[in-house]
Formats: structure tokens, sequence, C-alpha cells
């Protein structure tokens, strides 16, 4: 086999629909865009939610209610396997797991979890852990060190 042997599977090409060759080709005279209006002009688009002009739905239903969401404590997870990746007596915190990119984004604190199995003795300084995890880092002689999280103001976060 060579270089110009090669070809695509059978179907995996499909061949442009050339609009506008004509009325025997199947996509002539409006080229598929039906009759006149504003979508069989070029350039128009209409913004999804839109209803030609009626209220919305999103602005007939009424907003009403609170909730805590956005008062919320978030924590960058941790699993306690990925800590391995540090020499024996280390001590990991925030900055540290930041730098080795096992915590990013914007988040109250860390949290050490559970998942995994930890190999080595460390001294692990974050905002949270798992009961599972905290245990694991003591049995090897580590000791857990927690800090008091910082909360973010509830305007600047960001829940998208």
């Amino acid at each position: 086999m060579r270089l110009h042997d090669l070809k695509p599977r059978p179907g995996a090409k499909h061949r442009r629909k050339r609009l506008g060759q004509g009325e025997s080709s199947g996509h002539g005279k409006t080229s598929g865009r039906g009759g006149k209006g504003q979508t069989a002009r070029s350039g128009s688009s209409i913004r999804p939610g839109f209803e030609g002009g009626q209220m919305p739905l999103i602005r007939r239903l009424p907003k009403r209610g609170f909730n805590n969401k956005r008062f919320g404590t978030y924590y960058l997870p941790v699993n306690i396997e990925e800590l391995n990746q540090f020499e024996e007596g280390a001590r990991v915190d925030e900055q540290v797991l930041r730098n080795a990119g096992l915590a990013n984004g914007h988040a109250d604190g860390i949290k050490i979890l559970g998942d995994g199995e930890l190999t080595k003795k460390l001294t692990v300084s974050a905002h949270a852990f798992s009961a599972k995890a905290k245990a694991q880092i003591e049995s090897r002689g580590g000791t857990c060190e927690l800090i008091q999280a910082q909360k973010l103001e509830p305007q600047n976060r960001s829940l998208g």
C-alpha cells in the first residue's frame, strides 16, 4: 500500500449541496429556504427563544422565591491518590496543589477526598477533609491541617 492508495471509507465523504443551480437540480429557485420573509434573507437569523413578537415564555412566568445556592461553600476536590506524586514528608498546601495542576479554578477552598490509596507520609494543609482521607493520612503518620475557608462575595461569583 502506498500513500496514493489511501482513501476515505465508503460513505464517509458527502458531496456539498449546491444551491441555486436551476430548477431541475431540486435546489433551485428558493434554494431550500422556502418562500419570502425574514428567514429567506441572507444574513438573517432569529435568536433562540424568539416567539414572533409574542411575549416569550421565559418572560411570562413569574419569578419568585429564593434559594441559598449562591451562599454555599464550594470546594475544589483533590483525591488522596493524587498526593502520591509528592516526596515523602513533604508539606502539601493550596499553592503546591495549584502548581502541580491538581486544583484549578475559583472556589472557597480545597477538599481532600479519600478516593485511592496514599502511600507516603505527608503534611497536608487544606480547607476540608473527608473522614476517609483524614484517616488515611494519619494512618501513614502524616498530619492534616485545617485552614479556614475564605468566602467569596456572592455577587462576584459566577455560577454559570
